[in-house]
């Protein structure tokens, strides 16, 4: 951390160091309960002024990422992206047992719950149209939750299924589903078999913004999701709208030959 931080020319200096520096804790660089360089010490490494340390820092704040007081030292959190599998929970949960997305949370120490928003039939946009092999806009049933960790906002998803499959069944039912929406579509004569995932990383709409209560200088990352039965048809395509304060996504290669 002996370099000055260089001017991009576009972001202010207060959101270049709270980068720099938020990417030294989230690498572990700077560890848990570490004490953060002084502000004298910062303004000196990185050749900015008072002020930038002490909004940096502030943004550093919002994120649960340090905390301190004025005129103390501040400090590196324990608070670190959850890990989430980017594994498609199949399976569905055994007799009384939680989600496993609630269960994976668990053991890594985190308060993971769900809040159902909404359940109905939506015009299908054009990516889940053409998941399904639908004409965009075509009616699909959708149900709408924001998952919570630390009952805290973390996430925003959209499951979509084909109303032929979903139409008068429990997944078009504004209630939650036991043993989750694997469980439902087993049920129904559509074991899920695989899943492919997209992923993307942009700046947050004004609605996710709001919904997902993030600080002002955090990204989302969107997930695209679709699943399919083992006829090899896609029956479920999810949309999951992830605060990057929150996550980090783990990918499972298979063995090389």
């Amino acid at each position: 951390m002996s370099s000055p931080v260089p001017d991009d020319g576009v972001r202010s200096r207060q959101r270049q160091l709270a980068g720099d520096l938020r990417a030294l804790i989230l690498s572990g660089d700077i560890a848990p309960g570490a004490r953060l360089p002084t502000t004298a010490e910062l303004t000196r490494r990185y050749g900015v002024n008072n002020m930038s340390v002490t909004r940096a820092i502030a943004i550093l704040k919002a994120e649960g990422l340090v905390e301190g007081q004025r005129g103390r030292a501040v400090l590196a959190t324990h608070r670190r992206p959850t890990v989430v599998r980017a594994a498609h929970y199949a399976d569905p949960p055994a007799p009384s047992e939680p989600y496993p997305w609630i269960t994976d949370n668990a053991a890594q120490g985190r308060s993971g719950s769900s809040r159902l928003i909404e359940v109905g039939e939506r015009p299908g946009t054009a990516q889940v149209a053409a998941a399904f092999g639908l004409t965009p806009g075509e009616a699909v049933v959708v149900r709408h939750q924001v998952l919570l960790l630390d009952e805290q906002p973390a996430e925003l998803v959209w499951t979509h299924y084909p109303v032929d499959i979903a139409r008068g069944t429990v997944l078009a039912q504004n209630r939650r589903i036991k043993g989750g929406s694997p469980a439902a579509l087993a049920a129904l004569g559509h074991p899920l078999r695989n899943a492919v995932d997209q992923v993307a990383a942009r700046f947050a709409t004004v609605a996710e913004f709001v919904a997902l209560q993030l600080p002002e200088d955090v990204p989302v990352l969107r997930q695209f999701r679709v699943a399919f039965d083992d006829s090899g048809r896609a029956v479920e395509a999810t949309i999951m709208i992830k605060s990057a304060q929150h996550y980090e996504v783990q990918y499972d290669l298979p063995e090389s030959r």
